[in-house]
């Protein structure tokens, strides 16, 4: 049987992580900024897509896993977290909301760790807004990354600072709305 380590969907999500020390290593290299902007860019995009390849193959191949259902989020949660940490070295993303962003993931993943240990996954599952918070982070992050103007007339550095604001109210409410899912769950194993 194939290890679940090794499914072609797995190895893209392990390909994502992999891409972490190239978006924020770039940055380091003695090239042009523009030039670490577009491999920033370009590396950060392609891995965003393979998250939803992966998936995609995952179920078309029959080659779904627990192991990947564990790493794919994980691999997501890395990319972002990173990605901005790297923007806030360069002073393209403001610190409170790199610290709602990531303080978040940090905070929603020990929730869902902590209600699968007491059977309650459930309540946690990844709902609508989680998804759009997600999306709202993946068009903002590249967006800041690249730094430059678009079709010689989008800023894109506006336009991420629009699109990363927006992610940070949604990241609020997906975790408000998990919280809220948890909390009968959690009143019921405190008493």
């Amino acid at each position: 049987m194939r290890s679940k380590f090794f499914t072609i969907p797995t190895l893209l999500t392990w390909a994502r992580i992999v891409a972490i020390p190239v978006v924020v290593g770039v940055f380091y290299l003695p090239i042009s900024t523009e030039f670490q902007n577009l491999i920033a860019t370009l590396v950060f995009v392609i891995s965003a897509m393979t998250d939803w390849f992966d998936g995609y193959l995952a179920r078309r191949l029959n080659q779904t896993s627990s192991f990947g259902a564990f790493l794919d989020p994980v691999a997501d949660k890395l990319l972002v977290c990173a990605s901005l940490l790297a923007l806030l070295h360069l002073n393209r993303v403001d610190m409170f909301i790199a610290l709602i962003i990531v303080g978040r993931e940090i905070a929603i993943s020990a929730l869902r760790e902590w209600m699968a240990q007491i059977g309650a996954s459930k309540s946690v599952a990844v709902h609508m807004i989680g998804k759009l918070k997600t999306a709202a982070q993946m068009v903002a992050i590249p967006f800041l990354l690249f730094d430059g103007t678009l079709f010689g007339m989008l800023s894109t550095r506006a336009a991420g600072h629009v699109l990363i604001l927006l992610a940070a109210i949604l990241t609020i409410w997906s975790m408000i709305y998990y919280l809220q899912k948890a909390l009968p769950e959690i009143r019921a194993k405190v008493k």
